[in-house]
């Protein structure tokens, strides 16, 4: 029996056209037409996908809390007939979003109690993080800022951009900024171009970094001409967003190859989901295929107490579980760092494994990927040498 591409997620592929058969190839690579046929709507969604009762009540639920878009790229990722396809658990609305958890909150990592101007979070004192949009391609349904994306979540966000960059400027111990919303690569090239070239004449900020899950959602927005505007403004980094390895497709790959050939350093961001990473062999299979597409795994986030989201949440146990399960059995490149991000505003966490058994003033006992014990002595005054003592008083 011949097994569909969608079953594979450790190899590569193309799901285009898909759904969208007819469609030319130059509308389909065109990422305005992406943007412009994005499923938005319950109709949509039927006219593609077997939805559940679960589902269909999910997304008449999301207009008044986050709106509903996939592009068609990511769309046809999803498999018709599994409501527990973890493409489709990501993005497709379901009823459980209506239940709030009594630990859920509306703001989960503190961000408004952190913002000195609007728009601008400053929470760890070199570094801030910088709101230039509240779009997203598609919309996870996960979202730690559902609040304020979309443009149907309880709030709105009215960056003031000069009040920021005014900030920025009187703000000398800040070196370090991130581009997110939203997500700041559905800017115009020129609109994104000239918040780099003012970031890039402040002359303390060094560390310029974008978070972006475009690339993913939308591979066909990573231009030539985008690629080329970002070079500019090096150093500049970017944070992706892959969360399981079905969702890096032969353009998906190719995008990051742009982007990486543009001198760009690669991390990604996953965040562990209940039904859709929460085992270790696919997050190794993730892990090993982002290496592939020259991205480093850099965090792997517990899930956000985000209102709405108990549904998709994991035991931290589970996480430690994963990370176990990849330390020693993969390169080090691979591992990612599993964090926390405090609720109310504590800021990430690092959670690991327990790898040391005992430790005081003479030795620490370690245990390695194995379960084998070792012992590692702790420095102790050494004593010098009579002969070399009276050396070196006569220097």
């Amino acid at each position: 029996m011949q097994v569909s591409p969608l079953f594979e997620p450790e190899r590569f592929f193309s799901h285009a056209p898909g759904h969208w058969v007819g469609v030319s190839s130059d509308d389909w690579d065109d990422w305005r037409w992406q943007q412009r046929n994005r499923v938005t709507t319950l109709a949509g969604l039927e006219a593609r996908l077997n939805l559940s009762s679960a589902e269909r009540v999910g997304v008449l639920l999301a207009g008044s809390k986050l709106a509903l878009a996939v592009t068609p790229h990511y769309f046809n990722l999803i498999e018709p007939d599994n409501e527990n396809c973890p493409i489709r658990r990501q993005v497709v609305p379901r009823i459980e979003e209506g239940y709030d958890s009594p630990f859920d909150m509306a703001d989960p990592c503190g961000e408004d109690s952190s913002m000195p101007v609007p728009g601008l979070v400053h929470r760890y004192p070199d570094r801030v993080l910088f709101l230039v949009t509240d779009r997203c391609a598609s919309y996870c349904r996960y979202c730690t800022r559902s609040r304020v994306v979309s443009g149907v979540g309880e709030q709105e966000l009215h960056t003031d951009f000069e009040e920021a960059f005014r900030y920025l400027e009187k703000n000398t111990q800040i070196r370090d900024v991130l581009l997110s919303g939203g997500d700041a690569l559905l800017l115009s090239d020129s609109r994104l171009e000239a918040i780099l070239a003012r970031l890039r004449s402040i002359r303390h900020i060094e560390f310029v970094r974008i978070g972006t899950r475009v690339p993913i959602f939308l591979p066909q927005r990573v231009t030539p001409e985008l690629c080329a505007m970002l070079r500019k403004f090096h150093p500049l980094w970017m944070s992706v967003h892959v969360n399981h390895p079905r969702e890096l497709t032969i353009e998906v790959r190719d995008a990051l190859g742009r982007l990486a050939d543009s001198g760009i350093p690669l991390g990604n961001q996953s965040v562990l989901l209940a039904g859709v990473n929460d085992d270790v062999t696919t997050m190794r299979k993730l892990v090993h295929k982002l290496l592939l597409c020259r991205v480093r795994p850099y965090y792997l986030y517990q899930c956000d107490l985000i209102r709405g989201s108990s549904h998709l949440r994991t035991s931290v146990a589970k996480g430690i579980e994963i990370i176990e399960g990849l330390r020693g059995f993969t390169s080090g490149y691979a591992i990612p760092q599993y964090v926390i991000d405090a609720p109310g505003g504590g800021g990430k966490v690092p959670v690991n494994p327990s790898y040391v058994v005992y430790h005081d003033s003479e030795k620490v006992v370690i245990r390695n990927f194995e379960g084998r014990i070792f012992e590692y002595p702790e420095p102790t005054t050494v004593p010098v040498p009579n002969h070399h003592a009276a050396e070196l008083v006569a220097l």
